[in-house]
């Protein structure tokens, strides 16, 4: 299957809708129909305005995250429609990608 990886780049301490950016991003994502996405924290990052962001030992609060989305062209379309309508601001990459699953599918929970 062909679609897109969308991965956004943010804060630990970023926030909205009363939650964590990132946090309230997989959510977003997951309602719009993406099928999948992870949340990474990285140990350093740099942004726009060139200055340095990391993660410290007493402070987290500016600690880098990334959240990588692979949705399917239309729910790409929709996901990113929906972002331009929230109050927040958000870079992000987007980049063309082949998707699938292998191996044995492990029976469905309960």
């Amino acid at each position: 299957m062909h679609g897109f990886q969308l991965t956004f780049f943010t804060q630990q301490d970023r926030r909205h809708d009363g939650q964590p950016l990132a946090h309230w991003l997989l959510a977003f994502a997951k309602a719009q129909g993406a099928l999948g996405g992870t949340l990474v924290a990285a140990g350093e990052s740099f942004g726009h305005t060139g200055r340095f962001h990391s993660a410290r030992f007493f402070e987290l609060a500016d600690q880098p995250v990334e959240v990588a989305i692979a949705v399917d062209a239309p729910t790409c379309d929709r996901l990113l429609a929906a972002l331009e309508k929230e109050p927040i601001d958000l870079f992000y990459v987007k980049q063309p990608v082949e998707f699938g699953r292998v191996g044995a599918q492990a029976p469905a929970a309960g």
